[in-house]
């Protein structure tokens, strides 16, 4: 459908260079956004053991609360970008954060397991809009060469998030006469705190076309991406993974998508443009992404269950224990990004950092309910000090060959694929967590001299607290060796990404906002 073309006004690339203060005040409020986008997943990490045990649900239950948001993060990311190319930057970030904080009330709101995972999907749908726009908007501020400072301000911004999160989720679900649905609750005003900065700070100019919405690209990749990412979510616990069901699904999820490509190919203005995968260091990043997400967020999402577990901590206990990998995670990602700004050269940190992730990931596959808890902040640090250098600069490469027409579509193609990867992550291992955990949990209670059964996988989450003692220590056993289980399993997983960073090409972060064809008027490629 096309709309008629408003009169043109100054595109965004003829506008005058933002000053370094007008890129930070316009910065606060996009941090502000990206900041509740993060701490919305962190802040319950922690208190999901308890919501969970309040709610009456299981380990399929605590791994939906995670999935419906990445699923729906997922699926509304490519759509967002691709808005971002045709409406205002400046209303798509707003509406977005609009929509988180009508999901962050409802799921303050919930009753019931089913309730709140209706409720973190609404939630999903916002933080899509915030991850995929803040990059488009920083992109479209300032050149790849000077985007790297800017990008150690957003990986420090996610480790804040990240500490601060479990910690403040921890002591509510402590204090007594505080509730766990003030971990929801919380986001409300730090989302309109960020509305309001936004409003006054970040004024950037329309570029206004002739806008073609390409409506049925957005449901073929929406319904195809969510068709795969629930037989995921389900496969292993509701039905095998090799069954009818599982063809039926796959075979649903892979026609969409393949309708969803052909369409793309025509129409004039796609969701995702297919000649974006010509560039090599698009297609390479793109892949790296997904499997960095598969890795590192399907396996790190269950550290603080491993805590809380298996260590026997309590919740704000469990939130001081990912401090040694944030903190690793900010001190990298603001190192690499201004060490980035001064030189222009970006792939030996992407490769370091890949290094660091996979050899962070196999010493995270050797822990259990016995490793000392030193010994297990050291492996975190490893990984933290890779993610900081490696998340980042994926989505800098892919910029820097990017036109600026396409600027949204291509950075929400690496977050798009990035959180497709963590839903998928989250997913699978979680039902390969809650396998070996009740595999091994059957075992130790046999004995015991208590018959148990392994359901499927499907383990509930016990109050640890009101336990006898030598069925807490057959759990904390069986979660401890489950964690070091999917670590395990994400090491091979996180060395692909290694491998696809090793191939991309570095091509010099140029240092205007335009690519060289655009500043001469020729064609964009």
């Amino acid at each position: 459908m096309t709309t008629p073309s408003a009169p043109a006004v100054a595109p965004e690339a003829a506008a005058a260079p933002m000053t370094h203060r007008e890129v930070l005040e316009a910065l606060s409020g996009l941090l502000l956004a990206l900041f509740v986008a993060m701490i919305s997943s962190t802040v319950v990490s922690n208190a999901l053991p308890r919501i969970v045990a309040d709610l009456e649900g299981n380990q399929s239950g605590y791994t939906w609360v995670v999935v419906a948001t990445l699923l729906t993060t997922t699926a509304s990311t490519p759509i967002w970008g691709k808005l971002a190319d045709l409406f205002s930057k400046k209303v798509l970030v707003q509406a977005a954060l609009v929509i988180f904080a009508v999901g962050s009330l409802l799921a303050g709101l919930s009753h019931s397991m089913s309730f709140l995972i209706g409720a973190r999907a609404v939630q999903g749908i916002g933080v899509g809009g915030l991850t995929a726009l803040v990059q488009v908007v920083i992109a479209t501020m300032v050149s790849p060469r000077e985007r790297g400072r800017y990008s150690g301000y957003i990986g420090a911004t996610f480790a804040v998030a990240t500490v601060s999160g479990p910690l403040v989720g921890g002591l509510i679900v402590d204090t007594p006469w505080l509730g766990w649905d003030w971990c929801f609750f919380l986001g409300i005003p730090v989302a309109a705190l960020a509305f309001l900065v936004l409003q006054k700070t970040l004024q950037l100019p329309v570029v206004r076309r002739e806008v073609s919405i390409d409506y049925w690209g957005a449901a073929l990749i929406t319904g195809g991406t969510s068709v795969l990412l629930v037989w995921v979510s389900l496969a292993g616990t509701e039905f095998d993974w090799v069954s009818w069901t599982t063809a039926v699904m796959v075979g649903a999820g892979a026609l969409t998508l393949a309708a969803a490509v052909a369409v793309e190919l025509k129409v004039a203005e796609p969701i995702i443009p297919m000649q974006l995968f010509r560039d090599r260091t698009t297609s390479l990043a793109t892949f790296a992404s997904a499997m960095i997400g598969v890795a590192m967020f399907g396996s790190t999402v269950f550290l603080s269950q491993y805590f809380q577990v298996a260590k026997g901590m309590s919740p704000t206990h469990a939130g001081l224990m990912s401090i040694p990998m944030v903190g690793a995670l900010m001190l990298s990602s603001v190192a690499t990004g201004r060490r980035i700004s001064t030189t222009g050269v970006w792939k030996r940190w992407l490769v370091g950092g890949m290094i660091l992730v996979v050899t962070g990931m196999a010493l995270l596959s050797t822990i259990d309910d016995a490793t000392s808890l030193w010994v297990v902040g050291v492996f975190m640090a490893v990984l933290g000090l890779g993610m900081g250098a490696a998340m980042q600069n994926l989505v800098l490469a892919v910029q820097n060959n990017t036109a600026q027409r396409d600027m949204g579509a291509a950075s929400s193609l690496v977050a798009f694929f990035r959180t497709m990867g963590g839903s998928i992550g989250v997913s699978a291992l979680g039902a390969a967590l809650g396998h070996r955990a009740s595999d091994v949990s059957a075992a130790g209670m046999a004995k015991l001299g208590i018959e148990t059964s392994s359901d499927g996988g499907n383990i509930s989450i016990p109050d640890m607290a009101s336990l006898p003692a030598p069925v807490r220590d057959v759990v904390e056993h069986a979660f401890g060796d489950a964690t070091g289980h999917i670590f395990l399993i994400a090491a091979p997983v996180a060395f692909l990404a290694f491998l696809a960073v090793l191939l991309i090409k570095e091509v010099p972060l140029r240092q205007t906002i335009e690519r060289a064809d655009e500043l001469e008027g020729t064609p964009a490629a």
